[in-house]
C-alpha cells in the first residue's frame, strides 16, 4: 500500500503526553506495493541513502508500522526554526547562556522560563509576561523558550516584534499591497508558541488596542502559549511618577486578560550591554 499522508498530532495533556503517528490511506492505494518497505525499494547503488528508510523518509518498525525516520528530524527542525523568524541577533539564545549575574529577579525569571519548558504539555497554554528595563535579557529568555520548545516537541513557533507586526498589518491596507490583514495575522493566531516582543512600544491608539485584543483573545481562546516582553512596568515609583504604566499603554481590558493567560515576572538588574562595555574598557 502507499501511504498518502503522514500527520503528527499532539493529544491534549489529559489524554496523552506523547506524540502519535497516524497513517492515512487512500482508497485508490489498495493492493499497491508498500514503497516504504526496504525489500521493495530499489537502491540503485546510491550509498548515500539512509539505511533505515532508503530515502523515503518513513521508517518501518516491526509491530508498530511506519514513523518518520530519524534522518528527517533534523531537516524538519531546521524548517521549523526558519519559519519561527527569530532575528539573527537572538538565534544563539538559550537558557544555559543567559547570564543572571547577581540579580535575584533574573535568576527567578530564568527559573520560570525553565518551568514553562518542563511543564509545556500540562500548563494549558499559560505563558509568561516578562517585565523589566532594557538590557536585563527579556528577549533572550523569550527566544530561549521558543527555541527549546521547537527543539523538544517540533511545534510551530513565531517571533514577532510588536511595532513591526502593527506596521505589517497597516501595510496590508495599502491598495497595491500583495498581502491582506488575514495573511499577516494568521501565522500569529496559529503558532503553537508566540513570542511578542516589546509589548506596548507603539502609541496606544484605539486601533492598536483593538488589534492587540483580537490577537490575544484568539490565542487565549485557543489555549496557545504566548510569551510577552515589555519595558513598561505595572508599578509606579511614587504618586509623582509620570512614566506610563503597562496598563496605560495597552488599556485596562487587555492588561486584565494578560493576568489570565500569563504569569507576570518582573526582572530587575543592570543593563548587560553597559556591563559588557565596562568590562571591555
Amino acid at each position: 500500500m502507499i501511504y498518502s499522508a503522514l500527520t503528527i498530532t499532539m493529544t491534549p495533556p489529559e489524554e496523552s503526553k506523547s506524540k502519535r503517528l497516524r497513517m492515512v490511506k487512500s482508497a485508490a492505494d489498495e493492493g499497491k506495493v508498500d514503497v516504504a518497505s526496504p525489500a521493495q525499494t530499489p537502491r540503485g547503488g546510491n550509498d548515500t541513502a539512509c539505511p533505515r528508510c532508503f530515502g523515503t523518509g518513513l521508517e518501518m518498525v516491526p509491530g508498530e508500522g511506519a514513523r518518520r525516520c530519524d534522518c528527517q528530524m533534523s531537516d524538519h527542525r531546521e524548517r521549523l526554526f526558519q519559519s519561527a523568524r527569530i532575528p539573527p541577533r537572538y538565534q544563539h539564545c538559550t537558557l544555559s547562556n543567559y547570564d543572571a549575574g547577581n540579580s535575584e529577579s533574573m535568576w527567578i525569571a530564568k527559573r520560570e522560563a525553565q518551568v514553562v519548558l518542563d511543564d509545556f504539555l500540562v500548563i494549558d497554554g499559560r505563558g509568561l509576561l516578562l517585565i523589566g528595563p532594557v538590557g536585563v535579557g527579556k528577549t533572550h529568555l523569550a527566544v530561549a523558550i521558543l527555541r527549546e520548545l521547537i527543539d523538544r516537541y517540533q511545534i510551530t513557533g513565531l517571533f514577532s516584534q510588536f511595532g513591526a507586526l502593527l506596521r505589517r498589518i497597516q501595510d496590508s491596507y495599502n491598495p497595491i499591497s500583495q498581502t491582506s490583514e488575514l495573511t499577516v495575522l494568521q501565522p500569529v493566531f496559529d503558532a503553537d508558541v508566540l513570542v511578542l516582543d516589546e509589548l506596548g512600544a507603539s502609541k496606544p491608539t484605539d486601533w492598536v488596542r483593538d488589534t492587540m485584543m483580537q490577537i490575544i483573545n484568539t490565542r487565549y481562546n485557543d489555549k496557545r502559549l504566548t510569551i510577552f516582553t515589555t519595558n513598561y512596568s505595572d508599578k509606579r515609583k511614587n504618586d509623582a511618577d509620570t512614566i506610563e504604566s503597562l496598563e496605560d499603554r495597552i488599556g485596562v481590558a487587555l492588561r486584565s486578560r494578560l493576568y489570565e493567560m500569563c504569569r507576570t515576572v518582573e526582572i530587575e538588574g543592570e543593563d548587560y550591554r553597559k556591563r559588557s562595555v565596562a568590562q571591555n574598557v
